[in-house]
C-alpha cells in the first residue's frame, strides 16, 4: 500500500493565505488592465475572504445554531 506523504505547516493557515493573496497582488500590478489582471485580484480577494472566515469559524465567540 502507499503511503502518503506529510510534512507538518511551518506558517499558518491565515499566514499562508495572506502571504499567497499578496504575491498575487504583487504579480497583478505588473500586469496591464485586462481580464487576466481582474482575475487575479479576483482570487486574492477570495483568499482574504477565506482568511476572514477561516479566523471567525475558529473564534470562541462563535455559538451552535439552536
Amino acid at each position: 500500500m502507499l503511503m502518503r506523504r506529510r510534512f507538518k505547516q511551518t506558517e499558518s493557515f491565515k499566514d499562508r493565505l495572506g502571504a499567497w493573496a499578496k504575491d498575487v497582488r504583487e504579480q497583478a500590478a505588473k500586469l496591464p488592465p485586462g481580464e487576466e489582471r481582474e482575475a487575479m485580484l479576483k482570487r486574492a480577494r477570495q483568499a482574504d475572504t477565506a482568511s476572514h472566515i477561516h479566523e471567525w469559524v475558529g473564534s470562541p465567540g462563535l455559538q451552535p445554531p439552536t
